[in-house]
């Protein structure tokens, strides 16, 4: 069984031959033409000096190219560090200096920017040999001409299963991004089984909306796809119509995506006049999911999806738990499902209280798919991964008896009101059941009386009042929003969270003493 990423992309290419891998447009490629191209790619790459171990960065938008450009890395022996696409400059350079990456490969004019520039203008890149455009990744082929074939193959059959696939940086939502070093072995066999558990088969059109820069479109999209022979259709920006078209024409099958990518399609006007019947397989999970939108997902007039798997996973320990195909509807609805093959879960509760009670606390995980460690950073890691090697991931949940997981909130989110723990996610799944209120996030403010209140950012039709009266009726007094913000969209990060930061940073220092019948 292939466990370095060279040997998957092989096997795939032995397995499939010309069955398509990749379609953009007019351009497909098919699996035996991927690996062509990674070869031809990866010889380029040690023409410009990359060597065993060396690190590239990549700063470009879902494309086959960007696919290429990636696998290449790892096939020259190389780590892999993808860079967000919507970064500014000092945030890429800063990313590129503190991996060591010796060659970047990046999107020059994506958005109408120089990418390259802002690069340089933001640092000296000391450690980098060159700047690739990927527009360039043929001319650089040509000149990977005067490597032999034989060496790449070489450099190939060296990768270990335990060599650093890929260094993956957190989203920096809680502080400066952190590095995420993976294995082969653990990229290879973690999105093997995602696959797996989630039914995906060659036969299978799979929608890439999520980013590829992103392990949930990287490892769980990328590296699935040679692992299971499914065809993927890459998106390089999401949008609505375009998604629609795409599904129609190409009988898209399989679209996993952040909650906020099946809530846009949901909303859409022309939904109704959409052909979505293809539609098999949705896993989400990037972030706390609703259970109306699992809802509505499966419902008929809805998207209509055979089958929803939630899911729970992050940068450090890609996938964690998952629902199974053949749960009951109500507990993929309100689970992230147990524990994949390798993984183990378990609750930290708060000290004092005693380990058979119920109740929230912080999750914590172990198992095969736990990153190596943070890179350059043994602090974090040891703050990260204790001494027994479980991963405290900072987010608040329950595990039921057979082990299924319900995340209920970050822990850093989390406030107290009145001298009572309020878990926003609560509120916020109370409030999207409301007509009028299409999206919300729930942070707490200061409060002079209740110490901390909540205060609710919602997008859609419903009014302040309303939103509080609505809330009045389903949830316990301390957990109703004392004020609430009417916005036009909440501010995310391109895996889905909501950055609670930002609401935050433009939050009233302090809200109106409440009513004292509340």
């Amino acid at each position: 069984m292939a466990d370095t990423i060279p040997t998957a992309l092989r096997a795939a290419a032995q397995q499939y031959g010309d069955k398509p891998a990749y379609v953009e447009g007019d351009r497909v490629v098919s699996f035996a033409g991927l690996l062509e191209a990674v070869r031809e790619t990866a010889r380029g790459y040690m023409a410009a000096g990359l060597g065993p171990g060396d690190r590239l960065a990549l700063w470009a938008p879902n494309s086959i190219d960007w696919v290429v450009a990636a696998l290449a890395a790892t096939y020259a022996g190389g780590t892999l560090v993808p860079l967000n696409s919507r970064y500014t400059g000092h945030e890429a350079a800063d990313i590129v200096d503190r991996s060591g990456a010796t060659l970047v490969v990046l999107a020059d004019g994506f958005l109408g920017r120089s990418q390259a520039s802002e690069l340089r203008a933001a640092s000296p890149l000391d450690n980098v040999r060159e700047v690739v455009d990927i527009a360039d990744l043929p001319a650089l082929a040509v000149r990977g001409a005067a490597v032999d074939a034989g060496e790449v193959e070489a450099r190939a059959d060296g990768v270990s299963p335990d060599d650093v696939a890929d260094i993956l940086f957190t989203s920096g939502t809680t502080g400066r991004p952190k590095g995420a070093m993976t294995a082969h072995r653990q990229t290879v066999n973690v999105s093997r089984i995602w696959g797996e558990i989630g039914g995906v088969t060659a036969e299978d059109r799979y929608l890439v909306i999520s980013p590829f820069f992103h392990s949930f479109g990287y490892k769980v999209g990328i590296i699935t796809g040679l692992t299971t022979g499914t065809t993927l259709f890459p998106m390089a920006t999401f949008d609505v119509d375009q998604a629609f078209d795409l599904i129609e024409r190409e009988r898209i099958s399989v679209l996993p995506g952040a909650p906020t990518i099946y809530q846009s399609l949901l909303t859409a006007p022309t939904r109704a006049d959409r052909d979505l019947s293809s539609l098999r397989l949705a896993v989400t999970g990037a972030a706390v999911v609703p259970v109306v939108l699992v809802e509505q997902m499966l419902a008929p007039d809805g998207l209509d999806f055979d089958t929803v798997v939630t899911a729970f996973g992050m940068t450090e320990a890609v996938v964690v738990t998952m629902a199974r195909h053949g749960d009951p509807p109500e507990l993929i609805a309100s689970t992230c499902g147990r524990a994949i093959p390798g993984m183990e879960t378990r609750i930290l509760r708060p000290a004092g209280r005693r380990s058979d009670q119920d109740g929230p606390g912080e999750l914590l995980v172990r198992g095969d798919f736990v990153m190596l460690g943070y890179l350059d950073d043994p602090a974090a890691t040891a703050e990260a991964i204790d001494e027994d090697g479980w991963l405290h991931t900072g987010d608040v949940g329950t595990l039921d008896e057979q082990g299924n997981l319900r995340i209920t909130d970050r822990l850093k989110d989390m406030y107290i009101s009145g001298g009572f723990n309020v878990y926003p996610a609560e509120v916020e799944q109370a409030l999207l059941r409301m007509d009028g209120v299409d999206d919300v996030a729930v942070i707490g403010v200061p409060d002079d009386r209740m110490g901390e209140v909540g205060r609710a950012f919602v997008v859609g039709a419903a009014g302040p009042d309303d939103v509080i009266a609505f809330a009045r009726e389903r949830l316990a007094n301390f957990k109703v929003p004392r004020s609430v913000a009417k916005v036009d969209a909440l501010p995310r990060n391109l895996g889905g969270k909501v950055l609670k930061d930002q609401l935050r940073a433009v939050a009233e220092v302090r809200v109106p003493k409440p009513p004292k019948e509340i």
